[in-house]
């Protein structure tokens, strides 16, 4: 007996501790060296793993992300040119030392902006992003005012910049994910990644790199990148970003990747290096490619809406037809997803704006939206829309225009007035003519009187004929009564 009550004892501690264990299908993170890191789906801005995405460090030449967006701007807005020629100042090389990175520009050297974009991006020029900070801000000053400005309206809370370039200063500070901010803004200018994507650079002005050929330091997609190590860290499916490095921040890289429709952005910061660990790996680069294959490997996307598929029915007032409004999705609606996740675990939530409609309405009205999350975390939201033309039924449009007529205060007055005349109108009608048949009445008796004395005086008359002259003197008085009625 012991041992049947034992057993059920020991099954229900196993199902206790199966379902306290941690999933067997947990997404397990990415093994990487980086102090800080974000892996973000640029499609949904959903951040798919991080860590330390927020802490606040030294991030060497990602800053100059911020003076191209900045540049970028300003040519978009007019206030410059990418022709526009730019005389290098005396200030254009401040506070670089010997082996700070350089497209070896001097004081009084003349570069387009163009020219100043490639400089700042593929060979990563400090003074390069000098020369764009005071052509645009008017002082070097100016421009870092600028940048933070910016900064704040990106909403980069953990970034301060002291300098155009990213050389360490005190106090000049940014984070994996405001990176990930500064650069998804500067993707929105086709410039900037095409820019990023040019491998080899042949300078326009003779005072550039000295002539020569300038290469992409992003050796991801760069095979003679001074990174490259023989093409070792090459990604299939990386497009151009940022690199950056100081002996504070450590190796640096922003850059994003595409497979299979799945385009995400990889920011990494504080990597080793041979400079700052005496070692041949790069870190940054191989981090970002083991970010990248993390998400190719376990993430797909999951088609969760159709443009096809009616979310909702709704009643429509003064339809033709008794017409219903269906509300599909105004987009197909994709969405990146562990490849584990289970249909159950994405759900969507119906909103209807206004659930009392009237025709007519048109096709393609906005009626609603529909809210997509994944385990209770909110993904994306998508427009409901109904689908076709919902036409004005006349005949119900003009009862319910009568109805509201009769329902005005002043309308049901204005015939409680035209009633009471009716009612007073009818009275006095019927009175009328009570009295005007009464008035018949009496005068057919008093007719009928008069008919039967003058049939009484005619008799009267006819003896009164037969009598004798001497005697008719007697009945004059009938005469002149008939001659009162003639």
């Amino acid at each position: 007996m012991k041992k049947f009550k034992i057993f059920p004892l020991m099954l229900i501690i196993c199902l206790i501790m199966a379902m306290a264990a941690p999933s067997a299908f947990a997404l397990e993170d990415p093994e990487i060296n980086a102090k800080a890191a974000v892996l973000v789906d640029l499609d949904s801005g959903k951040v798919l793993y991080g860590h330390n995405q927020d802490q606040q460090r030294a991030p060497a030449s990602l800053t100059k992300i911020m003076t191209v967006l900045l540049t970028l701007e300003a040519v978009d807005s007019g206030r410059i040119g990418l022709a526009d020629i730019v005389t290098a100042q005396d200030d254009c090389r401040v506070g670089m030392a010997d082996d700070s990175s350089t497209s070896f520009i001097m004081p009084g050297d003349q570069v387009s902006v163009r020219e100043l974009l490639y400089c700042c991006l593929l060979q990563s020029a400090n003074e390069g992003c000098n020369i764009l900070g005071r052509y645009i801000g008017g002082s070097i000053a100016g421009f870092v005012e600028m940048m933070n400005q910016k900064a704040a309206e990106l909403g980069c809370v953990n970034t301060h910049f002291m300098n155009t370039n990213g050389l360490t200063a005190e106090g000049h500070y940014s984070s994996a994910y405001d990176m990930y901010l500064m650069f998804s803004e500067c993707m929105k200018h086709p410039l900037f990644m095409e820019i990023c994507n040019t491998t080899i650079y042949y300078p326009e002005a003779p005072s550039v790199n000295g002539g020569q050929p300038m290469n992409n330091s992003n050796a991801l997609i760069n095979i003679t990148s001074i990174y490259s190590n023989g093409g070792k860290y090459l990604y299939d499916g990386a497009t151009g970003g940022k690199t950056g490095y100081t002996n504070a921040a450590g190796y640096c890289l922003v850059t994003t990747a595409e497979r299979n429709d799945v385009h995400v952005l990889a920011v990494v910061m504080g990597c080793d290096g041979a400079l700052n660990a005496g070692i041949e790996d790069y870190y940054n680069f191989i981090d970002s490619g083991v970010l990248y294959d993390w998400a190719f490997d376990n993430f797909s996307y999951r088609s969760v809406l159709s443009q096809t598929e009616v979310m909702s029915r709704l009643e429509v007032a003064l339809a033709d037809n008794d017409a219903m409004a269906m509300l599909r999705p105004a987009s197909d609606l994709s969405i990146l997803v562990p490849n584990e996740t289970s249909d159950d675990a994405i759900s969507r939530e119906v909103i209807v704006y206004d659930q009392q409609l009237k025709a007519p309405l048109a096709a393609g009205s906005v009626l609603g939206e529909v809210r997509v999350s994944v385990d209770g975390e909110y993904v994306k939201t998508v427009k409901l829309v109904n689908s076709s033309n919902i036409e004005l039924s006349r005949s119900a449009y003009l009862k319910e225009r009568l109805a509201d007529l009769f329902s005005k205060g002043w309308v049901i007055a204005l015939l409680s007035l035209v009633l009471v005349f009716a009612v007073i109108y009818i009275a006095l009608v019927t009175r009328y003519r009570k009295l005007r048949r009464r008035h018949l009445q009496e005068r057919k008796r008093a007719e009928q009187r008069r008919r039967a004395e003058r049939e009484q005086l005619y008799r009267n008359n006819r003896v009164y004929e037969t009598l004798d002259p001497s005697e008719r003197y007697m009945s004059q008085d009938f005469e002149d009564f008939f001659d009162n009625e003639d």
